[in-house]
């Protein structure tokens, strides 16, 4: 097998031959016959976890006709930009087709340089894996508008909103508003905020759903004690409630479910079952009336965790854009699915596409 990525040079003649000819989209469909999408990624020592991120995030058809079309380069910084490179060209590599799998090397040098936790010399989380190169490409890729940077925190913009916009916040940026309300003299407040991930708990029990989970997270709660809050008007400390809702959906939505829990100062993983379901996933219920996106998704990808906290293993399953077939991918393995396989009570990271889109 030959595993060597091709040159860049070679990658930007191929790209430039093909966007002159058909759309994004239709540049997917013509390559079926030499299996785009369907690579694997050589495992370079305890990066799985990278792995099973990487094929999710190369599955998402938005994002992968955004590096196809070669739309990247105009909004790259070049200074900042090296991991985003990278990526672009695996991203290349992988929708190519012509090898069975490939090496994430160019790319896993690169960005370890940016974020040293992340070395071959351990496993890692990746979630929190996903969390870094979400906001790496976010940097490589922002457009900051003079407007937006005379914006305060006081005036109610986000964290992220505040450092501009790119192909990240496009595609994976929602906005939650929390309304606070004082139990003392009934005033209301709205704390905005934004997400790209959102962490959900899991129920004690066997087996949930993943509608189980989006009520635990977003259930009104009470907030005392330590964890009062001052208020404006009452001048001090007082109990609170408080109860999240979304204000702003995503055309992508990432769910992280929370299997690693601390209990007894001890950390372990949830095995909890969680049913998740494949299409008409409807977070009308979680959403605010003032939100005018559409509020079902279908799912397009999971990354799943087996094994225990010191011996784990992440693995992938991403429906295929063209088609619309799932697959399993196990760093450099790549095994066509049935459909009722992808519901596993492996599942740590799910993956949602807006249905509008």
């Amino acid at each position: 097998r030959c595993v060597g990525p091709k040159l860049p040079a070679q990658w930007k003649e191929w790209v430039m031959a093909w966007k002159w000819r058909y759309s994004p989209k239709e540049q997917l469909e013509a390559m079926s016959s030499l299996r785009p999408g369907l690579t694997g990624l050589q495992n370079l020592e305890n990066t799985c976890y990278m792995n099973a991120v990487l094929q999710c995030l190369c599955s998402l058809t938005p994002l992968v006709q955004y590096f196809l079309s070669g739309r990247w380069h105009r909004a790259l910084h070049e200074e900042i930009g090296e991991s985003a490179t990278a990526f672009g060209c695996l991203v290349s590599d992988m929708w190519l087709g012509e090898f069975d799998y490939v090496s994430p090397e160019a790319f896993h040098s690169i960005f370890e340089k940016r974020y040293p936790a992340f070395s071959r010399t351990t496993q890692h989380d990746a979630q929190e894996f996903l969390i870094c190169v979400l906001d790496d490409l976010h940097e490589a890729f922002k457009e900051v508008r003079p407007s937006q940077e005379r914006v305060s925190p006081a005036a109610g913009a986000s964290t992220r909103s505040l450092r501009g916009t790119s192909i990240i916040t496009q595609l994976f940026e929602g906005q939650l508003s929390y309304a606070i309300r004082c139990l003392t003299c009934r005033a209301l407040s709205n704390r905005p905020e934004s997400f790209t991930i959102l962490s959900l708990p899991i129920p004690s029990t066997r087996v949930c759903s993943l509608q189980d989970c989006l009520e635990c997270f977003f259930q009104p709660d009470v907030l005392t004690r330590n964890d009062q809050i001052h208020c404006y008007w009452c001048g001090g400390n007082q109990d609170a409630t408080v109860k999240a809702s979304i204000t702003k959906a995503p055309q992508i939505i990432i769910f992280h479910l929370k299997r690693f829990a601390w209990q007894d100062r001890h950390r372990r993983k949830l095995s909890t079952t969680v049913c998740y379901p494949f299409s008409d996933l409807d977070l009308s219920p979680y959403i605010s009336t003032s939100c005018c996106n559409n509020t079902e998704y279908s799912l397009c990808a999971v990354v799943n965790h087996t094994g225990d906290l010191d011996y784990g293993h992440y693995t992938a399953f991403c429906k295929h854009s063209v088609t619309k077939h799932w697959y399993s991918f196990d760093d450099a393995q790549v095994t066509k699915i049935p459909d009722s396989a992808v519901q596993a009570d492996t599942a740590y990271l799910l993956f949602y596409i807006s249905q509008g889109y």
